[in-house]
C-alpha cells in the first residue's frame, strides 16, 4: 500500500517491482507472491515503488529437531558464541566440533602475521601442557612484527594507488605511512581521519597519495563511501540507485566535501617518479548538481549536517562524522572487514555493500561486532583477540550431519587458500630458501613488497592484483588451473627444493634419521607431528633399494607443498 502526501493511499501491488535478496531459499514473483524453496535459510524480500522500499525478513526454518539444552550447554568464550549460537539454534543446526591444537596453531599463526609457524614454535605449542596456552599463543603473535605486516598489506590492497598514475616513489611513501601506521597499531579511527584529512607532499607524507591518484571529488565519492561507510555509491554518481535510496543528490553533496583540496607541482612523468606534488586546502572550490547546475554544500549521507567554519577544510568535518558514534557504519563495515579476514565470510557479503537489499546474516552480530570494535576504541589487536578467543573461531571446517549444507551462519570454519604472500612465505619456510625480489632488501618476505610491479608469477599466478587496477582491490580464495599447474610445474620452485642451500640438502647431509626428518617436514608443512601412517610410508621411501636420501626429502616436499592441507587454512 502506497501513502501519498495528501492522506490518501492506494493499494500498488501490481505496479512494485520485487526481488528477492537469495531465491535460492524464498523467490517472489512478478505480484508479489513469496514462495518457498526447500532450502533452509533466510532472505529479504524487497518492494520498489517510485523510488521507494520496504523490505521484509522470511525465515524458512530447518526441519532438524535439535532440543534446546543442547543450545544452552555450548561454551560461551565471549559474546560473538551466543550470537552465533542464538542463529544456529533457530535453523536446527549444530556446530562442528572445536579443532585440535596443531590445527589452531596454524590457523591463528596464518590469520594473525601471516605465516606458518616454524617446526621449532610448533613443537614447542604442541609439548605445552598448558590449559591457557592457546591465550598465550595469541599474546604472542599479536606482539610480533609480521602482525604489522600482514595487516598493513591488507590495507594496501584496499589503499595502493596506481603507481602509473602517482609515481613509483609516491607508491613508496604511501606503502611506508601504511606499515607504519599497522605496526604502530594505530586506532583504525585515528588512521582513517589521519588519512582523509591528510595535506603536505607525497614524498613527505604518503598519506596525501589518495589525492593525488584520485583527483575529482566523484573519485574520492565513490572510493571512500566505499571503502569507509561500506556504502557503494557508484550508481547514484549517474541515476538514483536501482535498489537503495541514494541518489544524485546525496553523491554530489557528499563530493562538496573534496572540492577545496588544492594541488601544486605534479610534474611530468608519473609513472618513473614526477616532481613532488603538494597537497593543500584551496580558497575555493564546489560541486554542481549535474543535471540542475545547482552548487550543492557539502552534506553527509545522512544524519545531521555539520558546521563548517570558515576557513575550515571540509575534509575534516568530513572526517570527523565518519568516524563519530552517530555513523555505525563506519565501525561496521570495518568490523565486517576483519571477521571476513578471520572467519572467511563477511556477516554482510560483498563485505563492503551494505544496504537494505543486501542485509547481514545476523543483524545482531554485526552489530555487537561494530560496537565492541568501537569500545575498544578501534585498537585492531584488541578486537582480533576478541575475534580468535571465541568458541567459534575454534570450530573445525569438517561438517557435521546437520550442517553439511551451511555456509552463512558460522556452524563451521570456512576454509580459505593462502593468501598468495602467505603461501610464498611458507613455501619458503619449508624448501629453507628465501625467494628474492627486485627493488627489496635480501632478507625481505612477500608480504612486505610494497608495490605490485616487484615481478612475481608467483604471487600474480595466486591472487596478486594487478598493479594497474585501481583500489579498492579485495582478494577472492578461489582456486584456479593456473595455480594447480603452477605448483605441480614451477621450474623456479623446483629449484629452490632442489637447491644445495635448502632443508632438502641440509637434513640430508645431516644425522637425523628419517623419521626425524619426516617430523621436521610435517611440522613445517602442517604444524602438526605425523600420524603412524605418514611416518611409516616415509621411513619405508628412505628404506627403498637405491634410494637417494636427499631426492626422497625433495620428493616428499613436493608432494605435501600439492595437498588441500597445505595450500589451504582449516
Amino acid at each position: 500500500t502506497a501513502h501519498y502526501s495528501d492522506g490518501s493511499t492506494r493499494d500498488v501491488t501490481d505496479l512494485a517491482e520485487y526481488m528477492s535478496s537469495e531465491s535460492v531459499y524464498v523467490s517472489v514473483d512478478e505480484h508479489g507472491l513469496v514462495t518457498a524453496g526447500s532450502l533452509m535459510g533466510e532472505a529479504s524480500i524487497m518492494a520498489r515503488y517510485m523510488g521507494n522500499f520496504a523490505s521484509l525478513s522470511v525465515t524458512i526454518p530447518s526441519e532438524n529437531t535439535v532440543p534446546d539444552s543442547f543450545y544452552a550447554k555450548l561454551p560461551r568464550n565471549n559474546f560473538i558464541d551466543g550470537l552465533v549460537w542464538d542463529k544456529l539454534e533457530k535453523y536446527g543446526l549444530k556446530p562442528s566440533e572445536p579443532v585440535d591444537d596443531a590445527t589452531y596453531l596454524r590457523r591463528v599463526a596464518i590469520d594473525l602475521i601471516g605465516r606458518t609457524p616454524t617446526a621449532e614454535e610448533a613443537r614447542a605449542f604442541l609439548q605445552d601442557p598448558s590449559p591457557n596456552k592457546r591465550e598465550r599463543l595469541v599474546d604472542y603473535l599479536l606482539e610480533q612484527p609480521e602482525f604489522g605486516d600482514h595487516w598493513a598489506n591488507k590495507w594496501a590492497d584496499l589503499l595502493r594507488p596506481n603507481p602509473y598514475h602517482v609515481g613509483i616513489k609516491t607508491v613508496m611513501s604511501y606503502d611506508a605511512w601504511i606499515r607504519k601506521s599497522f605496526h604502530q597499531n594505530k586506532p583504525l579511527d585515528q588512521f582513517t581521519y589521519e588519512l582523509l584529512t591528510a595535506k603536505g607532499g607525497t614524498w613527505h607524507n604518503g598519506a596525501v597519495t589518495m589525492f593525488r591518484d584520485r583527483r575529482k571529488p566523484e573519485e574520492l565519492t565513490t572510493i571512500i563511501s566505499q571503502l569507509f561507510l561500506g556504502i557503494r555509491l557508484s550508481c547514484a554518481q549517474c541515476h538514483h540507485h536501482p535498489s537503495e535510496v541514494w541518489g544524485q543528490d546525496h553523491f554530489y553533496s557528499f563530493s562538496a566535501y573534496f572540492a577545496k583540496i588544492g594541488r601544486k607541482g605534479r610534474g611530468i612523468s608519473a609513472p618513473i617518479s614526477g616532481s613532488e606534488e603538494m597537497i593543500f586546502t584551496a580558497n575555493s572550490g564546489s560541486v554542481r548538481h549535474p543535471l540542475t547546475d545547482e552548487v550543492l554544500p557539502p552534506r553527509p549521507l545522512f544524519g545531521e549536517v555539520p558546521e563548517i567554519k570558515e576557513n575550515q577544510d571540509p575534509r575534516e568535518v568530513l572526517a570527523s562524522w565518519i568516524i563519530s558514534p552517530q555513523n555505525h557504519f563506519f565501525a561496521e563495515v570495518n568490523a565486517n572487514r576483519v571477521w571476513a579476514d578471520l572467519m572467511g565470510r563477511g556477516v554482510v557479503e560483498p563485505i563492503d555493500d551494505f544496504r537494505e537489499s543486501n542485509p547481514p546474516t545476523n543483524a545482531p552480530l554485526i552489530k555487537a561486532l561494530g560496537q565492541n570494535f568501537r569500545d575498544q576504541k578501534f585498537d585492531l589487536k584488541k578486537f582480533v583477540k576478541t575475534i580468535v578467543g571465541s568458541h567459534v573461531y575454534s570450530l573445525s571446517a569438517l561438517p557435521n550431519e546437520t550442517n553439511v549444507g551451511d555456509t552463512r551462519n558460522y556452524s563451521r570454519h570456512y576454509r580459505q587458500r593462502l593468501r598468495a604472500e602467505v603461501l610464498l612465505d611458507s613455501v619458503s619456510e619449508l624448501v629453507g630458501v628465501p625467494d628474492s625480489f627486485s627493488a627489496m632488501p635480501a632478507d625481505s618476505t612477500a608480504k612486505q613488497i610494497w608495490t605490485h610491479r616487484v615481478s612475481s608469477d608467483f604471487l600474480d599466478s595466486f591472487g596478486r592484483p594487478d598493479p594497474n587496477q585501481d583500489p579498492p582491490c579485495e582478494r577472492t580464495s578461489d582456486t584456479t588451473v593456473v595455480q594447480v599447474l603452477h605448483m605441480m610445474n614451477s621450474r623456479d620452485l623446483y629449484a629452490r627444493i632442489q637447491s644445495g642451500k635448502g632443508n632438502s640438502a641440509k637434513w640430508a647431509k645431516s644425522d637425523m634419521t628419517a623419521d626425524q626428518i619426516v617430523e621436521e617436514i610435517y611440522l613445517t608443512a602442517y604444524s602438526r607431528y605425523p600420524s603412524i601412517e605418514e611416518k611409516r610410508l616415509g621411513r619405508s621411501l628412505f628404506e627403498k633399494e637405491g634410494a637417494n636420501r636427499q631426492q626422497v626429502i625433495e620428493d616428499l616436499m613436493w608432494a605435501l607443498l600439492n595437498t588441500p592441507e597445505y595450500l589451504f587454512k582449516n
